[in-house]
């Protein structure tokens, strides 16, 4: 005989309904399965099992931030029409500010875990799957520490003033934080958002992504019936336009083309402006 500890983690498995509404449930129903889940689709508290299979691919991303911390989260579900609900819009700005009050290092996992009322996140994500009646998941979770660092964020398409279809964030530092490095970090974020480079340079990016992109124009190139002892050279150049697109200090700047970000920042070296990372977050 299945303990009631073993019950409660099939029943929640087979319907998504919290923790407690399936203790709740199998007690009514002496611990029968079958009868659990009946009624807890008649309570509407099953629904969520229904939609877990469902293609999530709206959503939205909200920027929430303290004295602490800076948090970049990331729900998506089924519909924009969802999403721009309100009952969407509490519920991302709800997770936001748990994830300041706590302030404590996590992920997404780790996040979906925490006690949250009488339960966990997970089981409050299950709950307004059923409200909505939609697919929800967590897609993106960044915590920044705010220590020796300030930022600079940019939201495209806003739902709320913290909340987008895409949010691009720069973390970066400067002796002198004035009406003109205000303007260069938003711009900044303006053009991350435009752009979406992979990271900030070819230091940075993904080695398995360059060794792909190399192999790639290699073969390009040979198929092109080039002489092998030109090959090289060529790929040099391919490789170098390959990082002028995905590297933001490689980029051409948005504002002025015949600039990169790197030469624009240099521009400001009076302040002492410093890069330090970005995040992008889109849908």
């Amino acid at each position: 005989m299945p303990s009631i500890t073993e019950l409660i983690k099939e029943l929640r498995e087979k319907t998504g309904a919290g923790f407690l509404d399936c203790k709740k449930s199998l007690e009514a129903n002496n611990n029968d399965i079958e009868k659990s889940i009946e009624s807890l689709r008649k309570k509407g508290l099953a629904k969520a099992s229904k939609k877990s299979d469902r293609v999530a691919n709206e959503g939205a991303v909200g920027i929430y931030s303290n004295k602490d911390i800076t948090v970049l989260i990331k729900v998506n579900s089924e519909t924009d029409f969802a999403a721009k609900s309100d009952t969407f819009l509490n519920f991302l700005d709800t997770l936001g500010k748990f994830i300041l009050e706590n302030n404590s290092s996590m992920n997404k996992s780790t996040f979906l875990d925490l006690k949250y009322e009488n339960g966990t996140i997970q089981d409050y994500f299950n709950s307004m799957i059923a409200k909505i009646g939609e697919n929800l998941i967590l897609n993106d979770l960044v915590i920044k520490e705010n220590k020796n660092s300030n930022y600079a964020f940019y939201i495209h398409n806003s739902y709320r003033n913290n909340i987008g279809k895409i949010i691009s964030l720069i973390e970066y530092s400067a002796n002198k934080i004035d009406d003109e490095i205000e303007i260069l970090t938003k711009n900044l974020c303006m053009h991350i958002a435009a752009m979406k480079p992979e990271s900030l340079d070819t230091d940075d990016l993904d080695k398995s992504l360059v060794t792909k992109e190399e192999n790639i124009q290699k073969e390009l190139i040979l198929s092109s019936g080039k002489p092998e002892n030109i090959v090289n050279k060529i790929l040099e150049g391919k490789m170098k336009k390959f990082y002028s697109e995905v590297t933001l200090l490689n980029q051409s700047y948005i504002l002025d083309q015949d600039k990169t970000i790197k030469k624009v920042i240099e521009e400001y070296s009076k302040t002492d402006f410093k890069l330090k990372s970005f995040e992008i977050i889109t849908l």
